[in-house]
């Protein structure tokens, strides 16, 4: 039995995380601050005598004797990151500071939750782990983006100076259940209205693309990642190579739910990426790991979980 600290474990992929730790016999803490996070994501979990609740901000530090951290703490979808940006950058800074300093300190091996959104809007398209991206660092994206570059950096030094063992992953979009249904993220977006009948909102002409990857890919991931050999630290892209243009995703969520919403073109927003598609190439060979939960049946699970949702409220 490992004791494991998940940040950000109350949140949509922190609570799926806890979960499948959990059920692989480990010790799980969960420390999050509940900005975006929820209670609800982990009441099943709160019965658990190995698992722990913490409602702490990784702004401040925190002290605790475990073997293993994921870092996941950060509000991830534009709506979240860009209520308070000051305190997205500090989440993202400060955050990879506290938990790399206690890495440091109880010698415990810490994986980095990163993002695609360090490519920005890229200039090469799949986007590999040598990619040195294309960002806005004063736009609109630039608190989140920046910020999670400034974790890698932080990952990096940190390993370079101390010997801290790290492990950094860019997640590319991820949904399923546990997703926040205000989160303004496409699908939860598209799913909600769709449910309820209202026009799906797609931004610009629908054509970029982004290609989606279901919650339980990227978890097992994560797991993989962490039990990598010392030496092999990343970064490592995790997603489904699989690319659909967001007209596309609209149609196929109308289709699945029997909609009769209508798609409404809106105004894209500033810096969004017009392509997003993994090279997964890295993942394969290190990990042996490759996503197996296509866009159709990852869909209908999440359709399910956000009509008992809806229905509940």
């Amino acid at each position: 039995m490992k004791r494991i600290l998940v940040t950000g474990g109350a949140g949509f992929i922190g609570s799926h995380l806890c979960e499948r730790l959990l059920n692989e016999g480990n010790e799980v803490i969960c420390l999050d601050n509940y900005f975006t996070g929820s209670k609800k994501n982990i009441i099943h979990l709160l019965n658990n005598p190995y698992f722990e609740m913490v409602r702490h901000d990784v702004c401040t530090p925190y002290f605790i004797e475990v073997d293993e951290i994921y870092n996941l703490a950060c509000p991830a979808s534009p709506i979240h990151y860009q209520y308070n940006p000051i305190k997205t950058i500090k989440t993202s800074v400060m955050g990879a500071l506290n938990m790399l300093g206690l890495a440091k300190r109880i010698h415990a091996r810490i994986l980095q939750a990163s993002t695609s959104e360090v490519y920005g809007d890229p200039r090469i398209h799949p986007q590999v782990e040598s990619y040195w991206g294309n960002v806005n660092p004063i736009g609109e994206r630039s608190c989140y983006d920046e910020g999670k570059r400034c974790a890698e950096t932080l990952f990096m030094d940190y390993h370079k100076q101390n010997n801290v063992d790290i492990k950094i992953i860019r997640i590319f979009n991820t949904y399923g259940p546990n997703m926040h249904p205000n989160d303004g993220r496409v699908v939860s977006n598209f799913i909600i209205q769709a449910l309820q009948n209202k026009d799906i909102t797609v931004a610009g002409d629908g054509l970029q693309t982004r290609s989606f990857q279901y919650v339980d890919d990227l978890i097992e991931a994560m797991i993989r990642m962490m039990q990598t050999k010392q030496g092999f630290i990343g970064p490592v892209n995790v997603g489904n190579p699989n690319e659909f243009t967001i007209l596309e995703l609209a149609q196929k969520i109308i289709e699945l739910t029997s909609s009769k919403s209508k798609i409404k073109f809106v105004p894209l927003p500033s810096d969004d990426p017009m392509q997003r598609q993994p090279d997964i190439s890295l993942a394969k060979k290190e990990l042996s790991w490759q996503p197996k939960v296509q866009l159709e049946e990852g869909l209908k699970r999440t359709i399910e979980y956000f009509d008992i949702l809806l229905k509940a409220t």
